[in-house]
């Protein structure tokens, strides 16, 4: 059984069920449903999204899942059914990935649910409440209240302070870009849309690294674009297969993460960043650098390589930066760099898409990232990750010594374990849930099929470390 259909069966035995239900009852927990019908935990959140997209439940993070209040008619109800056939006329790149592979609309949905309270979350990629830098953004946010002008609109480029601090972070000290070279963007996810749209026209190749960021895949796809796979290793993407990747396919963008890559946590070797530009170059290609764990690195990181696009003086870089994941998955603002004509393409179609980003947030931005909380946040959130990813390695040390990653990452937020060949990682995901911990299937990172079974662990969504060693002690229990 394929796992849409599995989507549409449960769904469908929920819906069933809801006629029993009061209005505003609460329904089982994801781990009882998992349960009773003998599914993953991705298949259970797919059908609730299923459900609350439908309106005939509601999802309140930290509560659990309620059937919704039936809305009150104020006139007679209309015949709806015309829309299936409209819908299913030309379905939309999100719903299904080419070939069934990977992830679509329903994965992103997946990683964003919210698992019940009892479960402790070793899926979640946004900081905890505990190490958001709660203090300094209500500061920062009743500053910008103040300022003149933020309920103005803003330049669609972003404000030209909040540009220039971006260039200076992203151009390191040599000063490399400035505020003209930069867009301000309603956080990461929104910069890769925009850029791939730019980059790439429907139907064509785009290549990224194998394994990668699934939002990113469900971002080509939902482009039309057709994610074509280049394997990484210790030392990150493979440089002799991007060159063949370039050659075979024609392809004209490659989407890296060179620093603490997720899932790997794997950091671009210094011998390779001059490749990977020499490669794009010769294949007349650009290559997106999605940065996003930048301010991420843990306390005993060495010093960090400057990004990609700071050694690139012929534009072949277009660099996504963001200030969400280490802060608070609210503070959705980040950038897009690029050198060249290619930065009004990007400029183009941003404006099309949203016209600019609210100017509360960039001003609320710029108050956090100028004032003495920001360089004191980073730090305690250097040492609180470096402590999180010890106390978890550690756990895992004396629990599954085998999935202890040989190296040990020192920036990021998650762990990417390796599973004995035969494991069924669905049925692993499925069980950890019904213990009481929910963790990541490692297919979803591969944009075709997974040459091995893995999952991955965050550590940034608990409250603290005794969670972390509780999450792993359950895991144990969910093996055979």
């Amino acid at each position: 059984m394929n796992n849409g259909s599995s989507v549409a069966q449960l769904a469908g035995a929920l819906r069933n069920e809801l006629s029993r239900y009061s209005e505003g009852e609460k329904l089982p927990s994801s781990r009882v449903l998992v349960t009773r019908y003998q599914v993953s935990p991705v298949t259970v959140s797919r059908a609730i999204a299923t459900l609350a997209a439908e309106g005939l439940v509601v999802s309140r993070p930290g509560a659990g899942v309620f059937k919704a209040t039936a809305r009150r008619a104020t006139g007679a109800v209309g015949d709806v059914s015309w829309q299936e056939v409209a819908l299913s006329a030309d379905p939309p790149h999100t719903a299904v990935a080419p070939g069934g592979h990977g992830p679509g609309a329903a994965s992103v949905l997946a990683a964003l649910t919210t698992p019940p309270p009892e479960v402790i979350d070793l899926n979640g990629g946004y900081l905890h409440t505990e190490l958001q830098p709660e203090r300094a953004l209500a500061a920062a946010l009743a500053r910008a209240g103040r300022r003149p002008g933020t309920w103005s609109r803003p330049p669609v480029e972003g404000l030209a302070e909040l540009r220039d601090w971006f260039a200076r972070d992203i151009g390191g000290p040599g000063g490399s870009l400035d505020a003209s070279d930069v867009l301000v963007t309603a956080g990461g996810q929104s910069a890769l849309t925009t850029a791939l749209r730019a980059l790439a026209a429907p139907g064509s190749p785009v290549l990224v690294e194998s394994p990668t960021y699934p939002g990113m895949l469900s971002v080509a796809r939902a482009a039309g674009l057709r994610p074509v796979p280049v394997p990484v290793d210790a030392d990150g993407v493979r440089t002799d297969l991007l060159a063949e990747a370039f050659e075979a396919t024609r392809a004209r963008v490659f989407v890296c993460q060179p620093l603490f890559q997720n899932p790997t946590g794997r950091v671009l070797a210094p011998r390779r960043r001059a490749a990977v530009l020499d490669i794009a170059r010769a294949a007349g290609a650009f290559v997106i650098e999605d940065d996003f764990a930048r301010r991420l690195a843990h306390a005993d990181s060495p010093p960090l390589p400057l990004p990609l696009a700071a050694d690139d003086p012929d534009g072949v870089v277009v660099h996504v930066r963001s200030l969400t994941k280490a802060t608070s998955p609210s503070l959705r603002i980040g950038a897009l760099s690029a050198r060249g004509p290619v930065l009004e393409r990007l400029r183009a179609v941003q404006v099309v898409d949203s016209f600019f980003v609210a100017r509360p947030l960039q001003e609320t931005a710029l108050e956090l990232v100028g004032s003495p909380a920001w360089a004191a946040h980073l730090r305690a959130l250097a040492n609180a990750l470096r402590d999180r990813r010890t106390t978890l390695l550690t756990a895992l040390s004396s629990a599954l010594p085998a999935l202890v990653p040989r190296r040990s990452p020192h920036g990021g937020y998650h762990l990417w374990l390796r599973l004995p060949d035969g494991t069924d990682e669905s049925a692993i995901t499925a069980s950890a849930l019904r213990h009481g911990v929910a963790v990541t299937s490692g297919a979803p990172y591969f944009a075709a099929g997974p040459p091995a079974p893995h999952l991955r662990l965050s550590y940034v969504n608990t409250p603290g470390t005794a969670q972390l060693k509780e999450g792993v002690h359950r895991l144990r229990r969910a093996f055979p």
